[in-house]
C-alpha cells in the first residue's frame, strides 16, 4: 500500500473512532448510562428523606431523594422533583442543595465525589450528574 492510501485508512479509522464516542484511553466515561426514565411515585424511603431535606429548607418542587451505591461505592442519588424545568442554573443550586444537606445533616460522605439523576414530573430523566472527584 503507497503512503497515500495508508493516510486515507489512518484517517478514515480515526474520523469513525472520532463520530462513534471512542477514545484510545481507558478512562471512565464522564458520565455512566443509566435509566432515562422512571416512575412517578418516589419510593417510601426516598420520599422520608426528602420530606426532611424539605423541612430542613430545601426546594419544595423535589419528592424523593433517594440514596444507593454507585460504581466503585460512590453515591448515587436518585431526585425526583415536581418542576419540569430543565434550566442549568436552577439545577446547580439544586444539586448543591440536596449534595449539601445530605453530607451535613444525614452524613453521608462526598470526599469521592457522587452522581446524580433528576427525574421531572413525567418521570422523564432531566439531569445526569458525574461528581466524582
Amino acid at each position: 500500500m503507497n503512503l497515500f492510501a495508508r493516510r486515507a485508512v489512518l484517517m478514515c479509522a480515526g474520523c469513525a473512532a472520532l463520530l462513534s464516542g471512542c477514545t484510545t484511553d481507558s478512562a471512565r466515561p464522564s458520565v455512566p448510562p443509566g435509566p432515562t426514565v422512571t416512575s412517578t411515585v418516589a419510593p417510601d424511603p426516598a420520599a422520608q428523606l426528602a420530606e426532611r431535606y424539605r423541612q430542613s429548607g430545601g426546594e419544595e418542587d423535589v419528592y424523593g431523594i433517594q440514596r444507593s451505591s454507585g460504581p466503585d461505592g460512590v453515591p448515587l442519588l436518585t431526585v425526583w422533583t415536581h418542576n419540569p424545568d430543565q434550566d442549568a442554573e436552577i439545577f446547580d443550586h439544586l444539586k448543591g442543595s440536596i449534595a449539601g444537606y445530605l453530607e451535613r445533616e444525614e452524613g453521608l460522605s462526598l470526599r469521592r465525589g457522587y452522581l446524580m439523576d433528576v427525574f421531572g414530573p413525567e418521570g422523564a430523566l432531566q439531569h445526569r450528574l458525574d461528581a466524582r472527584s
